[in-house]
């Protein structure tokens, strides 16, 4: 029922335009993430390309690391075989420019290697998928994957903990309610994160609102079948890209060919080594992390970003991809108000401005850039002090790009201030937009004595009107 939910939020995100915001991620957040699933993915896959006797992969990512790393003298020759070699086939395969994905030859020819060894020498023994699953549906017992259908059911008429079917209600919406927004807005995250990621693999670009809307529908109908919310999944992504798959047609083929696998081919995939899953997904992961561009990032982006980018790699390891983004957002946007704040300037000219002499009488404060919360104190806290001759001052504002609202009370204390020193101001150059929204916050009816202009040439006719 939550997922069912989640999939309607998601269509709103959709529709209401929301996915465009995921294009603020910056780069080093992305390439941070990203590298650090193919990390994640690979280690994981130790265990089974070598064939370690490990019971349970349980813990956080360093508990697993070290489970790995104790259990490294148990390495089965005949496992790491099978891995090696439906790795080596990963590898040379695209230098035949094949129009057959490599990874579909290589478990190929891992699997048939494993079966001919196992054929010839009695002792060669590797796990394979129906070895290591087996499953029990309707009194049906087998190995691998089960080959049956799900079944249509309304999520209301499942069963509670009574035994009686659950009930569609105001009140089971509303407990579920927050669970379905978490899921939602985890689900848009990921999927949009992973839809950059392949436009960084594939060149292309994808629409984030079609996107969050086919989410949505996709999460609206998996729950009547009996399915978990379901989210864009990197890796299948990644391995889909790199095999030639350029187009969104990709993925409905890539799910009518696992559907017909499951149903006609599950006994023959049960034969499948789990050495040679964990050897595709060491190539997917590899392909994935893009250890290129995260060098290439270390070695030649600013210190803030190489900060970023290694924060967002190492949360993504230790804690979890949500975590990390969350956090590296933060960070970057810290880090960009940091900046826009340096690109706001503020400068006196008492003597001459513009190549206008100025009388003592007249001051010009040129003030440049951005003026928003976090630059505005800096930029006009010089405007506070003028020396006790001053008549008038000038405030050359043709360079302010952004006006918000933290700058606007910030102008409204100065003129309250000035104007009690009887200290007139005139406002140089300011947008238009800019001047509506001064007027909008009543700047004619709570301040007197403030002008504006156009042209700082008019600009010193009026301060000259002042005196």
């Amino acid at each position: 029922m939550s997922g069912l939910m989640a999939g309607f939020i998601l269509i709103l995100m959709g529709v209401g335009k929301l996915g465009k915001l995921i294009e603020v991620v910056p780069y080093p957040v992305t390439v941070g993430f990203t590298a650090g699933i193919g990390v994640v993915i690979a280690t994981f896959q130790i265990k089974d390309f070598l064939g370690l006797n490990i019971e349970a992969m349980n813990g956080h990512y360093l508990d697993k690391l070290s489970l790995i790393i104790h259990a490294l003298p148990s390495i089965d020759w005949q496992e790491a075989l099978i891995g090696i070699l439906t790795l080596a086939v990963l590898t040379v395969w695209p230098k035949f420019r094949s129009k057959v994905p490599g990874h579909l030859i290589a478990l190929l020819i891992g699997s048939i290697s494993a079966w001919i060894l196992s054929y010839f020498y009695a002792d060669f023994s590797v796990a394979t998928i129906g070895s290591r699953f087996t499953y029990e549906v309707n009194g049906l017992f087998g190995h691998g994957i089960p080959p049956i259908l799900p079944t249509f059911e309304w999520p209301w008429n499942l069963p509670g903990a009574d035994g009686k079917p659950i009930g569609l209600s105001f009140e089971l919406i509303r407990v579920l309610l927050p669970a379905a927004i978490t899921i939602a807005i985890l689900g848009s995250l990921e999927s949009l994160l992973c839809a950059v990621v392949a436009d960084g693999m594939s060149g292309k670009k994808h629409n984030p609102n079609d996107e969050l809307i086919g989410q949505g529908i996709g999460n609206m109908i998996s729950p009547l079948l009996g399915g978990l919310p379901a989210t864009a999944a990197i890796a299948r992504t990644a391995a889909s890209v790199k095999s030639g798959g350029s187009l969104p047609l990709a993925s409905v083929i890539h799910a009518l060919f696992i559907l017909v696998s499951i149903l006609l081919f599950a006994s023959v995939l049960a034969y499948i080594p789990m050495a040679s899953m964990a050897a595709l997904l060491l190539m997917v992961a590899w392909n994935m992390s893009e250890a290129k561009h995260f060098v290439r990032t270390v070695k030649i982006a600013p210190r803030d970003d190489v900060v970023v980018l290694l924060l967002c790699f190492s949360l993504t390891v230790l804690f979890d991809m949500t975590v990390a983004v969350a956090v590296g957002m933060g960070l970057a946007a810290m880090l960009f108000i940091r900046r826009s704040i340096s690109l706001t300037q503020s400068s006196t000219h008492e003597q001459e401005h513009g190549g206008y002499q100025l009388p003592d009488s007249i001051v010009v404060y040129d003030i440049n850039g951005p003026l928003f919360f976090g630059s505005a104190q800096k930029a006009l806290k010089t405007v506070s002090s003028v020396r006790p001759d001053v008549r008038v001052i000038i405030m050359d504002m043709t360079e302010v790009t952004m006006l918000d609202m933290s700058a606007i009370v910030a102008m409204e204390s100065i003129w309250n201030d000035l104007q009690k020193k009887n200290i007139g101001m005139v406002i140089n150059g300011l947008q238009p937009r800019m001047i509506l929204k001064l007027r909008r916050a009543g700047i004619r009816k709570k301040v007197g004595k403030v002008e504006f202009s156009r042209s700082l040439e008019e600009g010193f006719i009026t301060a000259q009107k002042m005196l």
